[in-house]
């Protein structure tokens, strides 16, 4: 949602530059208006380019800084509690979140668990 509103601001900032480049391009139709256009010119095309390398910076972060986030949220460590028949106590398990599954789920160990039709899943640790 933020990706789209500062996406929607920067492309309504480059066509405002470019309108007003074509103005300025417009209104310097005489000699001496040409001289100060060519100036303006070189002004207005370092700012343009100084906008492009702002906007690139800008999208850059904003998707590391999202890239980061998701890292994270997926490496949040959950507990697993498997409550078997017959047994009083249950089973704890450690598990990332991005390894959590349906029916089964990948321990921090690295052990494969599959959860079966008589057992029960109880998954802490999620917000």
């Amino acid at each position: 949602m933020l990706g789209k509103a500062v996406l929607t601001l920067v492309v309504i900032v480059i066509a405002v530059l470019v309108v007003k480049q074509r103005n300025d391009q417009e209104a310097g139709k005489s000699q001496s208006v040409k001289r100060q256009a060519s100036k303006t010119e070189n002004t207005m095309s370092s700012d343009l380019r100084f906008a492009a390398y702002l906007f690139l910076l800008l999208m850059f972060g904003t998707g590391a800084f999202i890239y980061y986030q998701n890292w994270q949220d997926d490496h949040t460590v959950l507990s697993v509690n498997l409550y078997r028949d017959g047994q009083s106590e249950p089973v704890s398990y450690e598990v990332y979140k991005f390894q959590l599954e349906t029916r089964s789920f990948t321990t921090v160990e690295g052990v494969r668990i599959t959860v079966a039709d008589n057992e029960r899943m109880e998954v802490t640790g999620l917000e």
